[in-house]
C-alpha cells in the first residue's frame, strides 16, 4: 500500500501526542512516547506541554524525585528521559552502542577494569562527572580528561538523579549508579521489543529511522522478520509499522504547535522530510543543536527563542498567513504563562 506524504505527517504527529493535546499523566506519556530528549532541563517540561492536557511542572518534577522518570545516557548516547522501568530494560539493550570514541581512547585501560572502578567509586554515593574523573584519574594519571569523563558515563550504566533535569536547574549534573536509584537490577529484552515501542510513538518509519533513533545498526535483519505491517512511501522506501495501529485520514486538521530545542521530532528519523524540507532543515538543525520549532499544518514553519526574558520571538522560515500568525500568537501567549513569563510579548520577525 503507498503512504502519501500527507498521511505519514499526520500519522507521525498523531502518535507523538502532537494533533490534539492527550489527556494522559506526564509518566505514562512519556512511557508511550518512549522517552523525551532531555539534554537541556526544561526541554521536555515544554515538549509535555506541547501534548498534554492540563499538565503541570510539579507533575514532572514529582515523577523525577519519586524516581518513576529518571534522565540518564540513552539512545545516540544524548541525554533523555525514560520511565524507570523503560530504563532498566532500554539501558542494557543500547550500552554496547555507546562512547566508542571515548572508549576507544582509552583502550589501554580496559573496559571492564575501568567499568569496575567506575561502580566502586560510585557505590552508596553520587559525584558529578567532574569529580568522578578526577577520582579516575587519581588512579590512572594522564589520562585524556575528556575522554576519561564521558567513557566512564558510557560504559557503566548511570543516572542523575535531582536537581539535575529539574526546570530551571544548573548545569551540574550529579551522577548514580542506575541500580541503586532504581533499587533493582537492570534486565534485557530482545531488539524486537525496541522497535515496536519505536514504531508506536514514531512510525511508520524504515529501518534506517529506527537505527538512528536508538544508535543500534544491522535491523535491516531484524525488521522484516517481526511480522510488521509495511507500506511504500512516496519515494518508494519502505515503511514498517506496527500492524494493530491505524492511519489517521489524510485530512485530518493539525493545530499549531510549539516545540522546545531538541525535541524529538527533529531528531528521530534518518530522513526528516516528514515534518520539514530540507532548506528548512539546514536552519533549525545545526550541528549538534536544534532550534526550537513551530509547527504549521504539521511541519516546520518557524523557529522561536525568548528574548530579553519576556519576548516570544517568532523567526518565520517560510510565510505564515495571517490566520496562522493569530494561532502562533495565542499558543505562544499560553506558553509564556506556562513559562511564568510575566507582562510577555510575542513578536514576528
Amino acid at each position: 500500500m503507498a503512504l502519501t506524504d500527507r498521511v505519514l505527517t499526520r500519522a507521525t504527529l498523531h502518535r507523538q501526542l502532537l494533533t490534539g493535546r492527550a489527556p494522559m499523566g506526564a509518566v505514562a506519556a512519556i512511557g508511550h512516547l518512549a522517552g523525551l530528549q532531555g539534554q537541556e532541563p526544561n526541554s521536555p517540561y515544554l515538549a509535555l506541554w506541547a501534548r498534554l492536557r492540563g499538565f503541570s511542572r510539579d507533575e514532572l518534577t514529582g515523577a523525577l524525585h519519586e524516581r518513576s522518570v529518571v534522565r540518564g545516557t540513552l539512545f545516540r548516547g544524548t541525554q533523555h528521559l525514560v520511565t524507570g522501568d523503560d530504563y532498566a530494560w532500554m539501558r542494557p539493550l543500547i550500552g554496547g552502542s555507546l562512547g566508542g570514541r571515548f572508549t576507544r581512547d582509552l583502550a589501554a585501560i580496559g573496559k571492564d577494569e575501568l567499568a569496575e572502578a567506575v561502580r566502586e567509586i560510585l557505590a552508596g554515593r553520587s559525584l558529578t562527572r567532574p569529580q568522578l574523573r578526577d577520582a579516575l584519574l587519581e588512579r590512572w594519571p594522564g589520562t585524556d580528561r575528556i575522554a576519561m569523563a564521558y567513557a566512564a558515563q558510557f560504559l557503566v550504566a548511570l543516572l542523575h538523579p535531582p536537581p539535575s533535569g529539574v526546570w530551571n536547574s544548573g548545569r551540574a549534573v550529579p551522577m548514580v549508579l542506575a541500580e541503586e536509584w532504581l533499587g533493582r537490577p537492570l534486565t534485557t529484552a530482545p531488539v524486537a521489543d525496541l522497535v515496536r515501542r519505536y514504531l508506536a510513538a514514531f512510525g511508520p518509519a524504515t529501518v534506517k529511522d529506527v537505527q538512528a533513533w536508538s544508535g543500534l545498526t544491522r535491523l535491516s535483519e531484524v525488521l522484516p522478520v517481526m511480522g510488521l505491517r509495511t507500506y511504500a512511501a512516496s519515494d518508494g522506501r519502505v515503511l514498517y509499522d506496527l500492524p494493530e495501529l491505524d492511519l489517521p485520514d489524510a485530512d485530518l486538521p493539525l493545530p499549531v504547535r510549539i516545540l522546545p530545542d531538541f525535541d524529538q521530532l527533529m531528531v528521530s528519523f534518518a530522513d526528516r522530510r516528514r515534518v520539514m524540507d530540507d532548506d528548512v532543515r539546514a536552519k533549525v538543525c545545526v550541528g549538534a543543536v536544534i532550534a526550537p520549532t513551530i509547527l504549521v499544518d504539521g511541519r516546520v514553519a518557524a523557529m522561536w527563542r525568548l528574548s530579553g526574558k519576556r519576548v516570544f520571538e517568532v523567526i518565520s522560515l517560510r510565510h505564515l498567513p495571517a490566520g496562522t500568525r493569530a494561532d502562533i500568537e495565542a499558543e505562544a501567549t499560553a506558553l509564556l504563562s506556562f513559562m511564568d513569563v510575566e507582562d510577555g510579548e510575542v513578536r514576528f520577525t
